[in-house]
């Protein structure tokens, strides 16, 4: 009869249901959700064994109940002490659930679901509860510095936490393992008892692992997360103009962009089915938070890149333009609607997100690039792996921690390093169903043909050189001003230069005034306020530039000002080429076929506009031109014969606005859809045709289809 009772006791008692099973990102992640998940049901979980990299045993922190130890009248004294001693262990809960690695991602299962005690009614009951947050612990480390005893420290710490109920003894607990080296709570053998606020892991008080190196280890973006990574391989980030190592980009490995991948792939239902004007809402705070951290942007760009301060500014900003832009994108991603295109039957098209997607960037422009392609994707409803320059990723990394502030969901957002196997890996990937790509032609043509063979979409603008054609009849300093900045800012570094300029009726009109401009220019290091010139990228690239000059010169072309061995002082071993300008240049030398990409500005002649414009036709780099004219006919005349896909009248040309389109003729484009604008959605969105009928039943009228 007892066992009857005491049998409906234990049915009557709430049910504590075990974690849903599920697949993770790492151990983290998965720790993390079955914790969570234990203080909704009323109990607390522990670590009972844990192998880093293979398995995590979690097991519930409640111990259960007390055997009964009073003592029997009849009983002997030994018979007492042998039950105190046996009776004196609390029952362990059979609760238990298994993390185990499978192919890079943490498998959860329930080995046991059930408990032998009934939910705590207060979580604070537990005295897992007593421990101290990461905070608190650099807290108590800083106090016991000053001089604090516990029971003052313990003062201190309960003015900012009222509800603190940790005693003087699991301060003096705390301070014996700080003794000891133990900075991190995670060591700690319970989990916390509260919810943990998942968007700002990465903000934790606690330094992460990424920062502790020297120089610092740039982090992936996994699934909400700014990890480090388990790469032992690494790439040095290089400071053009001092040669000081600035961070080191780890080679993500293949677990980890398999993790990435399956976080944005999880990401992606909950995100497309986020109403606009929420995605919208995210954006406008994302701008917000980039103006507000402009300078550390552009200072971080000056000293992975060597850009002038004031060009880092306008990398920013011009990204920023496209940020803007994407706040009102559901405007642009209205569908059509055609009524009654037969008895009784509408038509219409909407647009739908791809799911995941992909940008591979160049060096050239560490913010604007990225900003290009995830603010545009992710606002369609997409979700993004975004793969940096491994030369300067520092400002796609601050970029992603923004975004993340900005409140945009875990896993939406991702980020790998590397550089040509993972571009390899994300071409073959078959979850991810576009690739934006920038640079140069070598590799946009490999991303091109591997990732379409794969099906994907692709959009690919490789190789650059832009010409300027100056009439006779051309304004002096105007055009003197332009070929100047256009040809020679960022130190040539930007698909947007003009790096070649043919001057129609010969170069001695304007070679004079042109060389005292160029020698006027300030070379010397970015972070400098009246910088006109930096660095270049390496000196690998400053090798390649000096190489292609001392190839033209000896084919034949005049160097009229060489940069080439510029010194700065103080700066010595800086990668600085001072402005070069070569005159004489054929068709055929190396420096005018291959991207020179560099401050050098090579001068051709042509006898008319006709010459001018077959020599800009025939080069396969022809990404844009300008001419320089007073003439309304010669200018029409340009517009309308010249056959690439950005033309600038009196105007170098420069990057288009994000409402308008980037515009590139094959071969410098590869894909279907381009780049910003109109266009822009349509490579990230695909559009779904519906047709609809209502008839009534009662009529049973059919329609004519």
């Amino acid at each position: 009869m007892m066992n009857i009772e005491r049998s409906s006791e234990l049915n009557e008692q709430p049910q504590m249901l075990p974690p849903p099973p599920g697949t993770f990102i790492d151990r983290e992640e998965l720790i993390q959700h079955v914790g969570e998940f234990a203080v909704s049901q009323g109990y607390v979980v522990t670590i009972k064994q844990s192998k880093r990299d293979k398995v995590v045993v979690l097991g519930c922190d409640r111990g259960g109940v007390y055997r009964n130890r009073r003592k029997p009248i009849d009983e002997s004294a030994a018979e007492c002490i042998r039950r105190r001693r046996t009776g004196s262990r609390l029952t362990n809960c059979p609760f238990e659930v298994v993390g185990k690695k499978d192919d890079g991602l943490w498998v959860l299962t329930v080995k046991n679901g059930t408990h032998n005690h009934e939910p705590l009614k207060d979580i604070a009951e537990h005295p897992s509860a007593r421990r101290f947050s990461e905070k608190e612990v650099l807290l108590i480390k800083e106090m016991t510095e000053a001089g604090l005893k516990p029971r003052q420290i313990l003062k201190r710490l309960r003015q900012s936490n009222p509800d603190l109920l940790s005693t003087p003894k699991h301060v003096y607990n705390v301070k014996a393992k700080l003794r000891q080296g133990n900075m991190s709570v995670r060591n700690y053998k319970s989990l916390k008892p509260q919810k943990s606020a998942v968007r700002n892991n990465y903000l934790s008080v606690m330094e992460p692992s990424w920062r502790q190196h020297n120089p610092p280890r740039v982090p992936n973006l996994i699934g909400g997360r700014f990890v480090d990574s388990q790469s032992f391989a690494s790439i040095d980030v290089i400071n053009p103009a001092t040669q000081e190592v600035v961070s080191q980009v780890p080679l993500t490995t293949n677990e980890e962009f398999r993790a990435a991948v399956f976080a944005a792939k999880r990401a992606f239902p909950s995100w497309r089915n986020t109403p606009s004007t929420i995605r919208q809402r995210i954006m406008f705070k994302f701008q917000e938070l980039i103006r507000r951290d402009i300078d550390k942007l552009a200072m971080n760009i000056t000293n992975e890149h060597g850009k002038a301060l004031k060009d880092a500014y306008d990398d920013v900003l011009c990204g920023l333009e496209v940020v803007e832009h994407a706040c009102g994108l559901a405007n642009l991603q209205i569908g059509e609607f055609v009524s009654n295109i037969s008895n009784g039957v509408d038509s219409y098209s909407i647009r739908e997100p791809l799911g995941v997607c992909a940008g591979i960037c160049p060096f050239e422009f560490p913010a604007m690039i990225p900003l290009w392609m995830f603010s545009t994707a992710v606002t369609c409803g997409n979700t993004f792996i975004l793969k940096p320059s491994e030369k300067d990723p520092g400002a796609a990394v601050m970029l992603a921690e923004l975004a993340v502030e900005a409140g945009l969901p875990n896993g939406v957002l991702n980020i790998v390093h590397g550089s040509n196997e993972i571009i390899s890996t994300i071409c073959d990937d078959d979850d991810i169903k576009a690739v934006s790509f920038v640079g140069p032609s070598t590799a946009g043509s490999y991303v091109y043909s591997r990732a379409s063979a794969k099906g994907k979409r692709v959009q690919c603008n490789f190789g650059a050189k832009n010409h300027a054609v100056v009439m006779p009849d051309a304004s002096m300093d105007t055009t003197l001003n332009a070929l100047v900045t256009a040809g020679f800012g960022g130190a040539g570094q930007k698909r947007m230069s003009l790096s070649t300029v043919v001057f129609v009726g010969g170069l001695t009109p304007w070679e004079d005034k042109l060389v005292e401009r160029a020698k006027a220019l300030r070379v010397q290091p970015g972070t400098e306020p009246d910088t006109d010139i930096g660095p270049v990228i390496s000196k690998q690239a400053k090798e390649l530039i000096c190489r292609l000059i001392q190839s033209s010169v000896d084919s034949g072309a005049k160097l009229v000002v060489d940069g080439r061995n510029i010194l700065v002082p103080g700066y010595e071993h800086g990668n600085f080429i001072g402005p070069t300008i070569l005159s004489n240049v054929k068709v055929s030398m190396e420096c005018y076929k291959e991207e020179t990409c560099g401050p050098v500005l090579l001068c051709m002649e042509a006898d008319n506009i006709e010459e001018a414009i077959d020599i800009v036709n025939r080069n396969k780099y022809g990404n844009g031109a300008s001419i320089f004219t007073t003439s309304g006919v010669t200018a029409r005349k340009f517009q309308t014969e010249i056959e690439v896909g950005q033309v600038g009248i009196n105007i170098p040309i420069s990057a288009p606005f994000p409402f308008s389109c980037f515009t590139s003729l094959k071969p410098l484009f590869a894909g279907d859809i381009n780049f910003d604008g109109k266009a822009g959605i349509q490579f990230y969105t695909q559009i779904k045709t519906v047709s609809q009928q209502w008839k009534d039943v009662a009529a049973g009228t059919s329609s004519d289809v």
